[in-house]
């Protein structure tokens, strides 16, 4: 073999070699282009599932805060609903109105007389604009002893009022109604009354203590103050 023939076979053999090596580092190229597109590919599927959870997180937040807004209103109607003979201030903000006003025996007061529930009823006392004492009989009577001018607030919201005729106690007087009533003093304005009937058996007793009593019985309306007066009217 002549060397020019020598010099052709090895630079067709370099050139080989040459595009082998182009070859092989194309594909080289391709594979980390292709590497890198699938690593990639990867936490961008991720990120969209975390986006696409959170939104739906973020969605499902909002749902039950509406969800939480509706049901807190649902239940204000509902407990709105299941008290119907609760007072308008309680419910809609605004202040009872008297059920009736009433003149009392001193031709100066009345009674404003608001129904606050079942056997249940505040009066005030009013003279001249001024709101002197208030009553309230629930459950049971009361009574109120005001400068020789008693009421009795019964809890069917009927007023009797009348003056005089109070008796200073301890002592045992004779009342209106036929009972002997004997009042003792306990402690400061706290005194007790104890009634007898005509037969001399003893009826009830009753105390008041730091506060007037008052009460209605077989038509007979009678107070007791804390300071140990009482009076009685039929």
């Amino acid at each position: 073999m002549s060397s020019s023939t020598t010099v052709r076979t090895a630079r067709r053999r370099g050139l080989r070699m040459a595009a082998l090596a182009l070859t092989a580092a194309a594909g080289l190229t391709l594979t980390a282009c292709s590497g890198s597109d699938t690593a990639d590919a990867k936490p961008a599927g991720r990120t969209d599932k975390a986006a696409t959870a959170a939104e739906s997180g973020g969605t499902g937040s909002s749902a039950g805060e509406k969800g939480s807004d509706a049901g807190a209103e649902v239940g204000t109607k509902s407990g709105t609903a299941k008290q119907p003979g609760s007072s308008p201030t309680a419910n809609g903000g605004k202040a009872a109105s008297p059920v009736r006003t009433q003149p009392l025996a001193d031709g100066v007061s009345k009674a404003e007389i608001t129904k606050v529930g079942a056997q249940h009823y505040r009066a005030k006392i009013v003279a001249r604009g001024s709101v002197l004492a208030t009553m309230e009989a629930k459950g049971q009577d009361d009574g109120l002893d005001a400068n020789d001018m008693f009421v009795v607030l019964t809890s069917d919201g009927q007023v009797q009022s009348w003056m005089g005729g109070g008796h200073q106690g301890p002592g045992t007087f004779k009342i209106d109604g036929g009972w002997t009533v004997k009042v003792t003093k306990l402690g400061e304005l706290h005194y007790r009354a104890q009634f007898f009937s005509e037969s001399g058996d003893a009826d009830d007793t009753v105390e008041a203590n730091q506060h007037d009593v008052g009460f209605v019985a077989n038509g007979v309306s009678i107070v007791l103050s804390a300071g140990g007066v009482i009076s009685a009217h039929q």
